[in-house]
């Protein structure tokens, strides 16, 4: 006869149920295991820690992109034909992946801290899957569509760097606790394998900043000027762009020129157009429906006037600035035409201001294809702004133009402005005397770095905004940077090689023991009813003088499990 010690009553583990049923899905204290985890699941660790570092990434694109939202939606809408600001879905749907990622992988972490086996609910799998296979999408469509936006990501960089290594020398340090405990329990191959990995990157990033090249690491005697700021279609996140009271905005916000894009109509009048077609930015499709996907050039004048050229801004609130304007300016708005070129000229000669022209010359069939640059040169004439303070792109018939002005809109080199050859840097261009105007700059990190860059003016859509800038957020010399470096280096060395003696020391201490741990090998590997209901652990002790229980334990190994009985046990 077999007697034992009562069952031992276990303490709830709130925490570690939490974690587990989350995660796996495992609320019962049986479903719980210590054992390694299966390669299976391991696999799906790893293809966990790829989207959330995929999805970091993408959230940091979207981050700093921000500064270009509105040529995204304009790029979206000359393949869709539909004007709808398609940043909206893209940041809710990246904002609750990488929420989610995120929560799971702390669970993961949190699994292993505890020792427990790593195992992802179905569900959680299809989760991480979609979420996945959605950001490897969006990537694709976005190099498609909007290829050259990732150099914002290289010259973000110039700006973060310094920022997001400290960050990460901070999240590799906070690791360290993890990782010693893992190291420490368990010796193995594969185990010495995550310490050669974690050591790796651990002095990848304490070297990391010999890579860096950060504009605003300098000298503040040598900082240049501020660069001036030309209103880009006038101030478009104020007003309804191209138009009279846009242009009147970025002039009373410190704007210097004026940026316009000109468009020749049929009958020979420049006026200010940036699409093809008039659908977005005019009632075209209330006034002339049937003309609606027409070529903006081929109405006349009269035509074009007679449309209203400021309602579609109130309705769409293409920046999200609507709700802040006071009901005189929406009223205002609400009320503006097509802007003609010469209106424009007239008001910067006025303001003593420069201007910025980008001219669309007319498609081949089009009645002006031949005198477009005489229409554009009697206009200018006409509204008695100073040749010198004209700029105009194309670079086409320099020897018409007199007096005036020319640029390309192109990034190429100094040597000749027809060959494909692009300079790194805006400093490699002020370095051969070559005057850069950088576009679009609308947020203020991206004004520090140029102005700590040197470049002498950029065009922007928020004057208002740049107005508010006037020194570059952070600027710090090399030495001071020098010593936050290896200060911070330094510290987080001297933590990590803390952490591990002190695991080792808390781990030598410790039986590699925990009594949920224990389980009947016979039980383990049934599936029926029965097992199930059996499967919880069992802890037997002996007591200094015998058993001190009359409970008795039956023993049945024909059915593969055990039970209780308080009377004796027959074999």
């Amino acid at each position: 006869m077999v007697k034992h010690q009562p069952l031992q009553v276990y303490e709830k583990q709130v925490f570690v149920s939490f974690v587990t049923g989350i995660y796996g899905c495992r609320w019962k204290r049986y479903q719980r295991s210590q054992d390694e985890s299966s390669r299976w699941e391991c696999t799906w660790f790893v293809i966990l820690c790829s989207s959330f570092l995929l999805l970091l990434f993408w959230a940091y694109f979207w981050l700093m992109a921000r500064n270009d939202f509105n040529d995204f939606n304009w790029l979206v809408y000359n393949r869709s034909g539909e004007w709808r600001d398609e940043t909206i879905p893209i940041l809710a749907s990246t904002t609750v992946g990488f929420s989610y990622i995120t929560f799971l992988l702390i669970l993961a972490l949190f699994h292993i801290s505890l020792g427990q086996q790593l195992n992802l609910y179905w569900v959680h799998k299809i989760g991480v899957l979609a979420t996945l296979l959605t950001t490897i999408s969006g990537v694709i469509f976005v190099d498609d569509l909007w290829g050259d936006e990732w150099d914002i990501l290289l010259v973000s960089l110039q700006y973060t760097a310094p920022f997001l290594h400290l960050g990460a020398l901070v999240t590799v340090t906070a690791i360290s606790w993890l990782v010693a405990g893992y190291v420490v329990l368990n010796i193995m191959l594969g185990i010495v394998m995550v310490l050669f990995i974690y050591i790796v990157v651990l002095l990848g990033l304490c070297l990391a900043p010999l890579t860096f090249t950060c504009p605003c690491i300098m000298d503040r005697h040598s900082l240049k000027p501020r660069p001036s700021i030309i209103g880009r279609r006038g101030a478009p996140m104020l007003a309804p762009e191209n138009t009279a009271v846009s242009f009147n905005r970025a002039l009373q916000h410190g704007a210097s020129s004026l940026e316009a894009d000109v468009t020749i109509s049929v009958d020979g009048v420049p006026f200010l157009m940036r699409d093809h077609t008039l659908r977005r930015t005019t009632d075209v499709t209330k006034v002339f429906p049937a003309r609606q996907y027409e070529d903006a050039s081929f109405f006349n004048w009269t035509e074009i006037r007679s449309l209203n050229a400021g309602q579609w801004f109130l309705e769409s609130d293409p920046y999200w600035t609507v709700a802040s304007l006071t009901v005189k300016e929406r009223s205002r708005i609400g009320n503006q035409t097509v802007c003609s070129l010469v209106e424009m000229l007239r008001l910067a000669a006025r303001a003593n201001s420069s201007v910025l022209l980008n001219i669309h010359k007319p498609p081949p069939e089009h009645p002006r294809y031949r005198s477009w640059f005489m229409d554009t040169l009697r206009a200018v004439q006409k509204a008695g702004i100073p040749l010198k303070r004209v700029t105009w792109t194309p670079d086409t018939d320099r020897g018409r133009v007199r007096g005036l002005h020319q640029t390309t809109s192109e990034k190429l080199s100094v040597e000749a402005i027809s060959a494909d050859l692009y300079f790194p840097s805006p400093r490699e261009y002020l370095a051969n005397n070559v005057s850069v105007t950088v576009y679009p700059v609308n947020e203020p990190w991206l004004y520090s770095i140029l102005w700590c860059s040197g470049v002498p003016s950029v065009s922007s859509d928020a004057p208002h905004v740049l107005r508010k800038v006037p020194y570059p957020i952070w600027l710090m010399s090399q030495s001071a940077y020098n010593f936050i470096w290896m200060t911070s280096d330094l510290v987080s060395l001297a933590i990590v090689i803390g952490v591990f003696f002190f695991q080792k020391w808390r781990m030598s201490g410790m039986q590699n023991y925990n009594p949920e741990h224990i389980m009947l090998s016979a039980v383990a590997r049934r599936s029926s009813r029965d097992v199930n209901i059996m499967k919880e652990k069992l802890i037997f002790s002996e007591l200094n003088n015998g058993l001190s229980s009359t409970e008795e334990l039956s023993l049945y190994p024909e059915n593969g499990y055990v039970r209780y009985s308080h009377g004796g046990l027959s074999r």
